[in-house]
């Protein structure tokens, strides 16, 4: 996608596609997936896009990349706050870890900061939650 300046847009065009797409800033994960099919759709072709489709392009890319990184950035939390929002987000209890790390009392040292994660806590914890284990470390 090349930075198309304004003056080179056909506004009947751009228009067009615009009332076809229907761009609007992303709240759910069905616009989300929609939208970046769409952007797919533009940055694949088999031919160089028109002055409209490159601008159109650049608009949803803003838009995913907004969306993107309102809902799922990875939070700036230590490994153990992270596990307690997991936590609260699930309704879930500290006995509910103990399956995953062992006894009461690790989950209680970790839960509270205490004792820090392992790398293979991590993974039991990413696996349990679903998610990057990542978060964990």
């Amino acid at each position: 996608m090349g930075l198309t300046a304004t003056a080179d847009i056909d506004q009947e065009k751009y228009g067009k596609l615009l009332a076809k797409t229907l761009p609007k800033i992303i709240e759910t994960d069905e616009e989300f997936d929609r939208m970046a099919a769409l952007l797919e759709e533009l940055t694949i072709p088999e031919r160089e896009l028109t002055p409209e489709e490159d601008a159109l392009a650049n608009l949803i890319e803003k838009l995913v990349v907004d969306y993107d990184d309102r809902y799922y950035a990875i939070p700036d939390a230590k490994p153990h706050e992270m596990v307690k929002f997991l936590m609260e987000q699930r309704d879930l209890k500290q006995a509910d870890l103990v399956p995953v790390l062992g006894s009461r009392a690790q989950v209680s040292d970790l839960v509270n900061g205490k004792r820090g994660i392992s790398k293979a806590q991590a993974r039991k914890l990413a696996e349990f939650f679903g998610v990057s284990v990542e978060l964990f470390i």
